[in-house]
């Protein structure tokens, strides 16, 4: 049993929805970021999505493609992340924390290395937004052997047809991507999200976790109350854009926190 499921197991039990915190690594600094993601449990966040910043993202709007940006002029690297993961552990060691990003990194690194490196560090899950199922082989396979969860998104254009190849080496939990286009870009709607995660529910038993298009408690609430929890990460990523100390960084993901808690 991996962290990620040890938690939904917890919140199951608890009869609680999870919420999920997206933050980018390095950004704006690594020292600033390390204490934002040192100070995400104690604002009620239940998984941590850390961003590994990428020159050429395809899913991430303005505001996760500026952070990127930021972190990697900063000197962030894959490396930097992982030493960021390992500085958490050291503090934390029951938190899940899913790295998100893309494949070049992970592929110029050497999947063999990158996985032994990523599971030392205390990762616990991937989700690679570039890799589809055809090529589970890559990196999907090897990284369930390895012991960590790969998190695969569903998005609104999944039919019937595409789900079952997207569910098949799914593991940790399905992360549903709320809207069509990139993140930041449009709010989610309880009333569409709903029946969608209702049609996933009936292909599969992991957990469903909606991302994409909430930025506030209500919002998080909203949809948190028709899916097993929410995911934000534009509207924090914009707090610590826009230069707010980290202690209103982490007031805000309390809030947010305590709305998908709600549900």
């Amino acid at each position: 049993m991996t962290r990620i499921d040890a938690k939904f197991a917890d919140l199951n039990a608890k009869g609680k929805k999870a919420f999920v915190a997206y933050v980018m690594a390095g950004d704006p600094d690594y020292e600033t970021s390390l204490e934002v993601v040192k100070g995400l449990p104690g604002a009620g966040v239940d998984i941590i999505e850390l961003g590994l910043p990428f020159t050429d993202p395809m899913a991430d709007g303005p505001t996760i493609q500026l952070a990127g940006q930021r972190a990697l002029d900063g000197g962030m690297t894959l490396q930097k992340t992982l030493d960021l993961a390992t500085e958490f552990r050291k503090q934390d060691d029951t938190t899940p924390i899913v790295l998100m990003g893309y494949y070049n990194p992970i592929y110029n690194r050497g999947v063999e290395t990158f996985l032994a490196d990523a599971k030392a560090a205390g990762i616990d899950g991937l989700i690679v937004v570039d890799l589809p199922p055809e090529e589970d082989e890559e990196l999907c396979i090897p990284a369930q052997a390895a012991g960590l969860n790969f998190i695969r998104l569903a998005t609104p254009t999944t039919d019937d047809r595409r789900l079952p190849k997207v569910l098949q080496n799914t593991s940790g939990f399905v992360y549903y991507v709320s809207v069509t286009g990139i993140t930041g870009a449009a709010e989610a709607q309880a009333g569409e999200v709903g029946p969608e995660v209702a049609r996933i529910k009936a292909k599969t038993d992991l957990p469903i976790i909606v991302g994409f298009g909430i930025n506030t408690p209500d919002r998080a609430e909203a949809i948190a109350s028709v899916a097993d929890g929410a995911v934000v990460g534009s509207a924090i990523v914009g707090q610590i854009g826009a230069g707010k100390p980290v202690s209103e960084v982490l007031s805000f993901v309390k809030s947010l926190a305590d709305g998908a808690h709600r549900a």
